[in-house]
């Protein structure tokens, strides 16, 4: 599969407003393996090769298991994960596919005890910010790089 067009290149204008969000949001508070998980976690459900790369090596380079990143997919049966990721990880699931869960008050209620309003709204645009990154490294076919380490 070619990519279709190189988005920063294109747009670069655009894409600094994106880089300037997404900066924002990752220091938004949360801690950074929390963000790594969300951000591989969005990228599984939406099947984005180049972005699943990334994440899991950069989650990996912030110091995290093998173990939990092999299990991140099946992360509601896996015991590896605090009550806060899972909260966190239901949310991901909800909001990533919101057009067939329309974000149930189940999921919003699993964070009560794990997030504070303030770290709801960065958790939210969080996984607002990684599905906008998806969407556009699926829709462009960006291509993640080959590497044999």
């Amino acid at each position: 599969m070619q990519p279709r067009l190189n988005p920063q290149a294109a747009a670069p204008e655009a894409l600094a407003g994106m880089y300037a969000f997404e900066k924002a949001v990752v220091n938004g508070g949360l801690e950074h393996g929390l963000v790594h998980l969300v951000k591989t976690r969005a990228s599984q459900i939406n099947g984005c090769a180049y972005c699943i790369e990334m994440h899991t090596r950069d989650t990996r380079r912030a110091g995290e298991t093998e173990a939990r990143l092999y299990l991140l997919d099946a992360w509601r049966e896996a015991p590896h994960y605090t009550p806060r990721e899972r909260a966190a990880l239901g949310w991901t699931e909800a909001l990533t596919r919101i057009a067939d869960t329309h974000a149930p008050d189940a999921d919003y209620a699993a964070l009560d005890p794990h997030f504070t309003d303030a770290e709801k709204v960065v958790l939210t645009l969080l996984i607002g910010a990684i599905n906008s990154w998806n969407r556009l490294a699926i829709g462009f076919r960006s291509v993640p790089p080959v590497r044999m380490d």
